[in-house]
């Protein structure tokens, strides 16, 4: 069943408690401007004053599922950290409604669609902050492990493999198993988890790692060091050189120490749990919210797959995915594309 727009007036009594909000803030004669809607259900204005200073209106609603506390909670940890994150402004937890600082709009894909030759710096500092996020003390968050990972390995098959029969999935949770538990053996970090181009803005008045703007950040957990480093350098939604991709590799591994093999085969086995998982979402994206762009960038996300799922000790995966994973074909996007907004939510 498609989705339905929202009674209009559901949508004006959220706009009601907006303005109620809004007049109880020193933003209450703010001008108010659309920055970006997401994947969620969440939306962002920029709020101008008459003075020309701005800010940032996040609302989230509640309703939807919506939560800002955790955004809240990683935000004051990441600025405590020496990163910088959106500082608070103002707040009501309850309705979801947040006033926060406005980092600007220099994200890293805009800069370097405009320059190639930013990729370098702009990815260095990334990785930079990585390093320097991995050595602080770890926030108290849920673990990104083999329950966690098991959970969000279902979206391959329930939306982008959907006619898997329940051997062959079996058989898919029976190898990935014993590889998410191996890499339990390495100390957790936080991992971020949307860590990529389009949520990261450059801020050159700043120094060191606080040059890196950190945006959506509240479904962080507790995981691998390699999460991030994937994330940043295995982008949905824009190329990444290989060259870039080893360089940043090895700029990482410098910083830290860790075993170079070691860090490799996580990165694979995250990198394959990470992307295929991709798939589901961006197929869920289509068929059940009616965001069918998304189904764009599933070639990106499979020639990901097929990379990480090359390395020797994914062999196995390899082996039980091939007959059951859809290659994403012009026919099969499309076919994606057909049912856009036709799955009950």
């Amino acid at each position: 069943m498609a989705q339905e727009t929202p009674p209009v007036a559901e949508l004006s009594d959220r706009t009601a408690r907006m303005a109620d909000f809004l007049a109880a803030t020193p933003w209450a004669a703010s001008n108010r401007t659309l920055v970006a809607g997401d994947a969620s259900n969440r939306r962002y204005d920029r709020l101008t004053r008459p003075d020309g200073s701005t800010a940032i209106l996040m609302d989230a609603p509640p309703e939807k599922g919506e939560d800002v506390r955790p955004f809240i909670r990683i935000a004051n940890y990441l600025v405590a950290s020496g990163l910088s994150a959106p500082k608070l402004l103002e707040a009501d937890e309850a309705q979801g409604f947040l006033i926060i600082e406005d980092l600007g709009d220099d994200l890293y894909a805009s800069l370097m669609a405009l320059d190639a030759s930013l990729e370098q710096p702009l990815y260095a500092a990334a990785i930079d902050v990585l390093v320097h996020l991995h050595r602080a003390d770890p926030l108290d968050l849920p673990p990104c492990d083999p329950v966690w990972m098991a959970g969000m390995n279902r979206l391959i098959f329930d939306w982008y493999a959907q006619d898997t029969p329940t051997g062959a999935r079996a058989a898919f949770d029976d190898a990935f198993r014993p590889l998410a538990q191996s890499l339990e053996e390495t100390p957790k970090v936080v991992i971020l988890r949307d860590y990529h181009a389009q949520n990261l803005l450059w801020l050159p008045d700043r120094q060191g790692v606080a040059r890196v703007g950190q945006l959506d950040f509240q479904d962080a957990l507790l995981g691998h060091p390699a999460y991030d480093v994937v994330s940043i350098l295995q982008d949905a939604r824009r190329d990444v050189s290989p060259l870039m991709e080893t360089q940043m590799i090895d700029r990482y591994l410098a910083a830290t120490g860790m075993d170079q093999s070691a860090f490799e085969r996580a990165y694979a086995i995250l990198g394959a749990q990470r992307n295929l998982c991709i798939l589901g979402i961006f197929a869920r994206l289509c068929q059940r919210d009616g965001k069918a762009h998304y189904v764009d960038l599933i070639p990106r996300v499979w020639n990901y797959v097929l990379r990480d799922l090359a390395h020797p000790d994914l062999a196995r995966i390899a082996q039980v995915l091939g007959p059951i994973l859809p290659e994403p074909t012009p026919d099969f996007l499309n076919r994606l594309k057909s049912r856009c907004a036709t799955s009950p939510s």
